[in-house]
């Protein structure tokens, strides 16, 4: 079990967590939580055994050069903390790590642990999935929570999933049943654009954390990348007219079926969040 060790107190600590592998397609999941680990500078507080969890033939420990010094980097789940200011002050706990070989259950129940010492009051889980969506329109994402209010408030398509799960699903029925509330979002990655990165899914994750949590999360090049990626498949599939047909069927079925991107809590929820971040936006200098 690990053993916390100069840990500031926290304020209004929630726990935000990815895993790259099974539950990351794209790697969009775990690049939501490093970009935010990155983007505040996280520091690593703590980090789990790797020899509890891990099968070191499926995950390989990895070799690098220190100034002319061998080290190795075992696989494992690391834990980070930053502080957030925007609108107001809060600290994330971010949990970055790869799915783990054996143990699920105990690991599960070590992460709760430092969840407890810490004064955790919400569990956030990202995730992707490979899906039958359109590359050309926005990011479905699928979520599941403990509270009804937040189902409500964030428009969440109820995930009807039944059959194998990973970690995430694991995780998230711990924390069920261990009381701490909890909200699990999916993002839908195209299958036929299924190798990382994916951008656009990584920014659809960041923005419903940003509805939840009521911050602001400095997005970068997010945005431009995203653009890109999308315009770079739009190339792809135009050489290949069978991809290019299979694309024009899902944009169809994705708009006559089901596209609650366009409901009007959607279209009003990406208004607000246009102006928090332009009321957040630096003063330009005067001439």
């Amino acid at each position: 079990m690990v053993e916390l060790e100069d840990v500031p107190e926290l304020i209004d600590p929630v726990m935000v967590a990815a895993f790259e592998g099974w539950n990351d397609a794209g790697d969009a999941a775990s690049t939501a939580v490093a970009h935010m680990d990155d983007t505040w500078g996280g520091k690593v507080f703590a980090e789990l055994d790797a020899e509890d969890y891990y099968d070191f033939q499926v995950n390989r420990p990895t070799v690098w050069l220190d100034g002319g010094v061998r080290r190795i980097t075992w696989p494992t789940t690391r834990l980070s903390v930053i502080r957030v200011t925007e609108p107001k002050t809060r600290d994330l706990v971010l949990v970055r790590g790869i799915e783990p070989s054996m143990r699920w259950r105990s690991f599960c129940q070590e992460l709760l642990h430092l969840a407890h010492e810490l004064g955790v009051e919400m569990v956030v889980i990202l995730g992707a999935l490979l899906g039958d969506t359109p590359h050309t329109r926005p990011v479905p994402v699928s979520g599941v929570t403990s509270d009804p209010d937040v189902a409500r408030s964030l428009d969440l398509e109820e995930s009807r999933y039944e059959g194998p799960t990973g970690i995430v699903g694991v995780l998230q029925e711990a924390c069920a049943q261990a009381g701490i509330p909890v909200a699990t979002f999916w993002a839908a990655v195209p299958h036929y654009v299924a190798q990382p990165p994916n951008p656009k899914a990584t920014l659809a994750l960041l923005n419903k954390v940003e509805d939840l949590l009521d911050i602001r999360v400095p997005l970068g090049d997010l945005p431009e990348d995203a653009r890109a990626w999308q315009l770079g498949v739009d190339q792809l599939a135009a050489e290949d007219s069978e991809v290019a047909e299979y694309v024009q069927q899902l944009e169809e079925a994705k708009d006559t079926v089901d596209l609650p991107e366009a409901s009007g809590e959607a279209i009003a929820r990406e208004f607000e969040r246009y102006l928090r971040r332009r009321d957040n936006q630096p003063p330009k200098p005067s001439d």
